[in-house]
Parts: structure tokens; C-alpha cells; sequence
């Protein structure tokens, strides 16, 4: 039997039960968390799990599917392909963007936007579709645009789907800087009206360019959308409160943009409240730094915290990865044989293999529980990483490790290598430690298990990716973190 729950303000189904409660300071198995393209995430709560539900960010023409993604954890996904084709909505031939998924009526329901119509000739817009299971399939359920015109200059795309406390569903939508809200029936695939008899009210905000998200906490309402490019740097995300679910909503603040040590085009969110909790999480897509094709869009989630008066604090993207999900998405390899499992990450012996986040980070605190499984050599971490390649010491870069001959060590890599200090201290096979380095402008410093172990100066290197490494040792990393000083 499916009963009522809030999730970001938006009523879901949500059995009678325990509810698992989530607590994290971000994906910290890792952004992005799940692997492929896609964009525009938004969320539920369905039986339990967790529902993430994106854009395929491919070419249009290939956008004709939706996957969605289910998890128990918020850590580890189940992928669901094609919950909603293109087979499946008879008006609908490309372009099918941004699903908003809802829960009522004993059914569960998947707004979308199909074939990016440009004028109210063409055939296209905000269509709906229903099924019986959360991972569908989901079906046409009106056999045409819910909304398929052009009102108040608002492209119909980007639809959320919010449900008040007094049960009153509306639909918050809008593209080329135009953003509208319009009330839904009780059956959840027709309009409704306003009091005054319209059915479309225009609540664009300044600086509004597409993707609204409504959310209701301690009985405001708040309203988030996206600003700048879609395929540039400066896609971010801001945000506006107001006393009514129409508004007026005035823009306050940017809450999301890009780090240009983490990530770029960082917008089209949704909000994600564990039931019963202030605790919130904000999902959004964002773009690899060394990516710039439009499409190369991937999925992360946040923590998303409040200020005392309601205000909602800039969202910092976290770089973190305790490998409890058993993947490493976001690595790259150079050299050894590297592999995902019993939550850390783990490789074999051999001459330099190396493992690279695509960070860019300067002054730096990075943390890594690194232990030495086998060999007599060493292992540890690397920062202010570039040009890296398969090889002993093909990058260039700082390097901090440990190993079992009993030594910490600290040096720089340019095509070869120059031992910058070390000290002996007590390593056993076998034995987790934990290793800091922090690395302000020239100076920097290495601990081992919260102890100052080597500080040097030293300014070959002032930026670049953060990874892991061996040398002639087979080693395991578990719950690294690398966050700006």
C-alpha cells in the first residue's frame, strides 16, 4: 500500500516502515556516482529506495530513451535502462530531456520534455507518462503534449512537479528565460486553474534561464533554476523564497557553480530532504575539467545546508571516494593493474602505476588511508599532478608515501626523479595508515597518522590532478579527500 511522503517538498510513495537515513557530506563513494552521460537528475523516494531519474546528454537525435537509477544507500545504484522510449509516446521523436518523476494515485508518474519544439507550429513539448512499477515501463498516458505551446515566451521543457502540504499539485517549467507554474488535476494529466481563471502564471525570476526546482521547508517555499550556458563553464544554479507557491519569487543568491579544481557547468538541479530529517541533498550534472564536448555531462550529488534565518548556504562540491560502492568511476590508470573492492582500492605490484582524478587543485589538503599489502617498495599519494603517462616516473608532480623498509617519503616527478626528504618511521605490511599532505604555495607538509613527519619548500609544481601510486609494492587506498586550504 503506497502512503504519502515529502521528498524536497513533492509528495512520493513511500511504504509504512523504516526509512534509512542517510547522512552524508556528499557522494563520498565518489562524484560522478553513477557511470555514462547524463544530466538534468531529479529525484524520489519509492518503496524504500532512492530514485534518480536523468538525461540521456547525448546528440538529440539519440536522446529517445530514459534511464533511471535506484539505490537503498544513496551509494550503491541499480541501473534501470529505457524506463520511458520514444516507442512508448506516439508524438515524441528526439530531444527527450529533463524527467520529473511523481507518485499519486496508486501510479507512479514521469513528466518529460520531447523534440525541442521552436514555435507553436511544431509538434512537441511537456508530455506525461505513467506505469505501475517505479522502473516502469512508462507509457504515453494522454497521447499528446500535456503542454505543447509556446506561453509567456517559455519554451515548454525542464517541468518539476511539486505537491503542496494541502495536496494541490503544481508543475514549475520553462525554457529561453521564461519560467512559468500551472496547476495540475487531481488525475495528474491535465491542467488545472487559478482562481482567476488563467492556467498559466509567469514567475521568471531574474537571471532565470531554465530548469526550476520547487521545494517547501519550514513552510517557505523555494524555487532554484539554472543561469548562463548549458554547454558552458558558467551554468549555475540559484534560488529565490517566497510565502506562496506562485511567488513572487526574487532572486537571492547563486547557491552552485563551477570549481575549476573540480568541475565545470555545474547546474539543472534537484533536492533530495530524507524524510523525517533537515537533511538535504542538492543533485545536479556537471562537466570533467578536461572535457568539452557539450554532452560530456555526469551526475553528482551534494550536501545542501541552511543558514538559521533559511537562506541556503553556497554548495561546496566535495571531492572524496571511500570506494564503498565498488567502482571507481572518475580514475584513470597509468601502469598496474588496478581494481575496486572490499571498499578500498587496491593494486598490484609494480613500477609506478599510478590512478588520477581529474582535479586541479593548488593549495590543498589531501587525506588517503593507504596501506602496503605486499613487495618492498612504497606507496602513497600524488598531487599537483600533470602530463602523467605509463611509467616509473612519467609526470610530473609531487609524490608523499610510505614503505615497509621503513621510511616516509617526499619527492617530484618530472620524467625522473628527485627525493625532496624523508624520515624513518616504523611501516608494517599490512597496517592501514593514515597520510596528510598539505600543500600551501611553496611549502608543503606530510603527516603520517596525524603526526608532522617532513615539511619542505619547494615551487617546481603550483596546481594539478590528485591520485595514488606505487613503487615496486602492491597496496590498497580506502577514504581519500581533497579539499582546498
Amino acid at each position: 500500500m503506497l502512503t504519502g511522503l515529502m521528498v524536497g517538498g513533492v509528495a512520493v510513495a513511500e511504504p509504512a516502515g523504516h526509512q534509512r537515513v542517510p547522512d552524508y557530506s556528499t557522494a563520498e563513494a565518489g562524484n560522478p556516482f553513477v557511470d555514462g552521460w547524463y544530466a538534468d537528475p531529479d529525484v524520489a523516494i519509492y518503496n524504500n529506495e532512492y530514485w534518480v531519474f536523468p538525461t540521456s546528454s547525448r546528440v538529440y537525435e539519440e536522446q529517445t530513451y530514459l534511464d533511471a537509477f535506484s539505490s537503498a544507500d544513496l551509494v550503491h545504484w541499480t541501473k534501470h535502462p529505457n524506463v520511458l522510449t520514444t516507442a512508448n509516446v506516439s508524438w515524441a521523436r528526439r530531444a527527450v530531456w529533463a524527467p520529473a518523476p511523481i507518485a499519486r494515485n496508486g501510479k507512479y508518474y514521469l513528466y518529460f520534455a520531447a523534440n525541442d519544439i521552436q514555435d507553436n507550429t511544431q509538434l512537441g513539448g511537456i508530455g506525461v507518462a505513467v506505469a505501475d512499477r517505479p522502473e516502469g515501463p512508462y507509457v504515453d498516458a494522454i497521447g499528446r503534449p500535456l503542454i505543447g505551446q509556446f506561453v509567456n515566451g517559455a519554451q515548454p521543457i525542464d517541468q518539476d512537479v511539486f505537491i503542496d502540504s494541502d495536496g494541490q499539485a503544481y508543475m514549475y517549467y520553462g525554457g529561453w528565460g521564461h519560467s512559468n507554474v500551472v496547476k495540475l488535476g487531481a488525475d495528474m494529466t491535465s491542467l488545472g486553474t487559478f482562481a482567476d481563471g488563467t492556467q498559466f502564471k509567469e514567475i521568471t525570476p531574474q537571471n532565470y534561464v531554465e530548469g526550476p526546482q520547487m521545494f517547501k521547508r519550514n513552510g517557505r517555499y523555494y524555487l532554484m533554476w539554472s543561469e548562463g550556458g548549458w554547454t558552458g563553464p558558467n551554468y549555475a544554479v540559484s534560488y529565490a523564497i517566497a510565502d506562496s507557491p506562485t511567488g513572487p519569487f526574487r532572486r537571492i543568491d547563486k547557491v552552485l557553480s563551477q570549481d575549476s579544481a573540480v568541475a565545470r557547468g555545474s547546474g539543472h538541479n534537484s533536492v533530495l530532504n530524507i524524510p523525517g530529517t533537515d537533511t538535504w541533498y542538492i543533485f545536479y550534472h556537471r562537466r570533467p575539467l578536461n572535457l568539452t564536448d557539450a554532452n560530456q555531462r555526469q551526475v553528482s550529488y551534494d550536501r545542501m545546508y541552511f543558514n538559521t534565518d533559511g537562506a541556503i548556504k553556497p554548495v561546496t562540491m566535495l571531492v572524496k571516494d571511500n570506494f564503498n560502492d565498488g567502482n571507481a568511476i572518475g580514475w584513470k590508470t597509468y601502469g598496474g593493474s588496478w581494481s575496486a573492492s572490499s571498499n578500498s582500492y587496491t593494486t598490484t605490484s609494480s613500477l609506478g602505476g599510478k590512478a588520477l582524478l581529474e582535479t586541479n587543485f593548488g593549495d590543498l589538503v589531501y587525506d588517503a588511508n593507504v596501506t602496503v599489502r605486499s613487495g618492498g617498495g612504497d606507496a602513497g599519494v600524488v598531487f599537483r599532478v600533470s602530463g602523467a603517462a605509463t611509467g616509473v616516473d612519467s609526470y610530473q608532480g609531487y609524490y608523499a608515501g610510505i614503505t615497509t623498509a621503513g621510511r616516509v617519503l617526499l619527492g617530484k616527478a618530472n620524467n625522473g626523479w628527485t627525493p625532496l626528504a624523508s624520515t624513518p618511521m616504523t611501516v608494517l605490511p599490512n597496517t592501514t595508515y593514515h597520510l596528510r599532505v598539505e600543500a600551501v604555495g611553496s611549502s608543503i607538509r606530510v603527516y603520517v597518522n596525524d603526526g608532522l613527519k617532513l615539511s619542505v619548500t619547494d615551487t617546481s609544481f603550483t596546481s594539478g590532478a590528485n591520485g595514488v601510486r606505487v613503487f615496486n609494492a602492491g597496496a590498497s587506498f580506502d577514504d581519500l579527500a581533497v579539499a582546498h586550504r
